[in-house]
């Protein structure tokens, strides 16, 4: 038979040509030339650009996959949270309150005054506290994220460690930003009081008129800003960059991206919410028939029980929600950070190349999403040029 001669089975029909002696013994032959084949899916997402289905999907999935390190550790952060607010502020108000009942007639409006002052000061820890806990969390969350893209699953002791010496910045950058925020509120609300106490009635309407311009311009800058520089803490935790690289980083990535960023997150701050009230509002309702049918006369100490508690369940329902709202949302940017990146500059390769390398062996593999940030200087990679994709 000569060598050109096609190959057919002894029966005539149809049958798989034999394999190629150039192929390894036990190797799987290469898929038909055209034909379409979905790309890796390591972990969390697939080695391409993402369709808003799966950002979607492995937003809500980075809990499930790996609980005990998000989940666990949000609702420890959040309970804290809340134990330390209660517990703070509570004592401190009932000791501020305590003064002004025992407080002489003569020196009743001096100690109001500081009794006020001090309530508003304690109420000001906490929310630093929060400040701090939630960047701490949005850290570990964008670790996750990027080592589950990879089919990495680590406790959280091996996130801790590869975020060590990162959370700082992202603290730094959330104490920052907050404080810039408070300082310009601040600065438009002296303005405007100074305004309306100096003005008459000119300075009333004029003072009530810029009031709320500004609050409608102080919402769309803050939703403005706030989407621009969303990715910022993505790129202090994986690419290792300074602050102010990392705020131009944050800027350039989301340049184009801009309304799509925004919409997702508001898309998934609805899910959230949502979710959250067609759970929450059922329960407090059957919780307070439930303290009616056993305090009917709501009288005594039932009352009381019952106020009690409805109240700590509604807290605990409050922790809950707000450790799995977290979560979702910090994944949510991170998702939209390795989405932007593989879009604009090829990072599925990079990501590929990575995990091909390690199934191979090989150890030495940089890791893919600091490879951006060493090689700042070269030319840019062309934007990859994914496969169709039946869920596209």
């Amino acid at each position: 038979m000569s060598d050109n001669t096609p190959w057919r089975s002894p029966a005539g029909g149809a049958a798989t040509p034999p394999p190629s002696p150039y192929m390894a013994p036990g190797s799987t032959p290469p898929p038909p030339a055209g034909g379409w084949a979905p790309p890796p899916k390591p972990g969390l997402i697939p080695l391409r650009p993402l369709t808003l289905g799966t950002l979607l999907g492995a937003a809500f999935q980075v809990l499930r996959r790996n609980p005990r390190p998000m989940f666990g550790f949000s609702l420890l952060l959040t309970g804290v949270i809340f134990a330390f607010t209660l517990l703070v502020v509570g004592f401190v108000t009932f000791f501020a309150f305590s003064r002004v009942s025992s407080a002489t007639g003569a020196d009743q409006a001096a100690v109001e005054a500081g009794s006020v002052a001090t309530v508003i000061l304690s109420a000001l820890v906490p929310v630093v506290l929060s400040i701090v806990v939630t960047a701490v969390l949005q850290s570990i969350v964008v670790l996750e994220v990027a080592r589950g893209t990879l089919g990495e699953k680590l406790k959280l002791a091996g996130l801790w460690r590869q975020a060590k010496g990162r959370i700082g910045a992202v603290i730094g950058w959330s104490l920052l930003l907050t404080g810039a925020a408070v300082l310009a509120l601040t600065i438009l609300s002296v303005v405007i009081g100074l305004i309306i106490a100096f003005g008459g009635t000119a300075g009333i309407v004029v003072g009530v008129i810029l009031g709320i311009l500004a609050a409608g311009g102080a919402l769309v800058l803050s939703f403005w800003l706030g989407t621009r520089l969303c990715l910022v803490p993505s790129a202090l935790m994986l690419e290792r960059l300074p602050l102010r690289a990392a705020i131009a980083r944050s800027w350039s990535l989301t340049t184009g991206y801009f309304w799509k960023t925004l919409g997702i997150q508001l898309l998934v701050a609805v899910i959230v919410q949502t979710v959250a009230g067609i759970i929450s509002v059922p329960l407090q309702i059957l919780l307070g028939f439930g303290s009616t049918l056993l305090n009917p006369n709501s009288e005594g100490d039932g009352l009381l029980i019952g106020a009690v508690v409805l109240y700590v369940l509604s807290i605990i329902l409050s922790i809950v929600f707000g450790a799995i709202a977290a979560v979702i949302q910090s994944a949510t940017t991170a998702l939209i950070y390795i989405d932007i990146r593989m879009r604009k500059e090829g990072l599925d390769l990079e990501l590929n190349r990575f995990v091909e390398a390690r199934q191979a062996g090989d150890s030495r593999v940089p890791d893919p999403y600091l490879q951006r940030a060493t090689t700042a200087g070269a030319a840019p990679q062309a934007p990859s040029q994914p496969s169709p994709s039946p869920w596209s």
